[in-house]
C-alpha cells in the first residue's frame, strides 16, 4: 500500500526490445554475422546468452528483422543519426530588407548584396518599400524599385507573384533560384557522313 495515495510509478516498457517483440519469429541478426529465422522467444534467449538485447529493427519486413546488440549503443547511435539530420536540415526563413521610395544607389546596393547572400543560403526575401506621409503620393516609385530590385537578382531568385500594396508598404517575395544542372554536351555528328560541300554522294 501507498502511504502518500499515489499511484506507484511504472516501469518503462522498452518497445520493439527482446520480450516486448510481439512478432512470433524474426530474422535474428548476430554480431558474428549470422542470420538466422527464429522464434522470437528463441532468439531473444540466444542473444541474452551473449549478454546483449535483441531489438527489432525492421518490423515491416517479413519476417521482422531483429539485431543482437547492446540496446544502450543502439540509442547512442539512433540519437547521432538523429542528430546528424536535425543539424543538416534547413529550415527556409523569410529575411525581410526595408526600403524607402527615395533610397539612395549605396543603400541598394548594400541590401542587394544582402540579398543575394539570403538567396544563396536557400531563404526568402521579402523586399519591402515603406511610404511615410506624403510619400504615398508617389507608390509608382516604390514599385519600380521593386521591379528593379527583382530584375537586379533575377540570377539567384524567382519573384512570386508582382509588387503588392499592402496599407503604407509595397512588397516583393523572392524565392532562391535552384542549381540549374549543365546540359549534357550534343553528341557530335557522325564521323561517317560526308561533308556537305555540295558534291553529290
Amino acid at each position: 500500500m501507498n502511504p502518500r495515495g499515489f499511484q506507484p510509478r511504472r516501469p518503462k516498457i522498452r518497445e520493439n526490445v527482446n520480450e516486448a517483440i510481439r512478432a512470433r519469429e524474426v530474422r535474428a541478426v548476430f554480431p558474428d554475422g549470422s542470420v538466422e529465422i527464429l522464434p522470437t522467444p528463441v532468439a531473444v534467449r540466444k542473444a541474452q546468452d551473449l549478454g546483449l538485447d535483441l531489438i527489432l529493427i525492421a518490423p515491416t519486413a517479413e519476417p521482422p528483422v531483429a539485431k543482437a546488440m547492446d540496446y544502450g549503443q543502439w540509442q547512442y547511435e539512433n540519437k547521432k543519426k538523429q542528430h546528424e539530420a536535425k543539424r543538416k536540415q534547413h529550415v527556409i526563413q523569410v529575411k525581410e530588407l526595408k526600403f524607402r521610395p527615395n533610397t539612395d544607389d549605396h543603400d541598394y546596393e548594400f541590401k542587394k548584396n544582402h540579398a543575394i547572400r539570403f538567396l544563396q543560403e536557400g531563404n526568402r526575401v521579402k523586399a519591402v518599400v515603406q511610404f511615410r506621409g506624403r510619400e504615398i503620393a508617389h507608390v509608382d516609385l516604390g514599385k519600380k524599385l521593386l521591379l528593379r530590385f527583382a530584375q537586379d537578382l533575377s540570377q539567384h531568385g524567382s519573384v512570386e507573384g508582382q509588387p503588392r500594396l499592402e496599407g503604407r508598404n509595397a512588397h516583393v517575395l523572392l524565392s532562391p533560384v535552384k542549381a540549374s544542372t549543365p546540359k549534357e554536351k550534343e553528341k557530335p555528328k557522325n564521323p561517317s557522313s560526308p561533308p556537305s560541300n555540295g558534291a553529290p554522294a
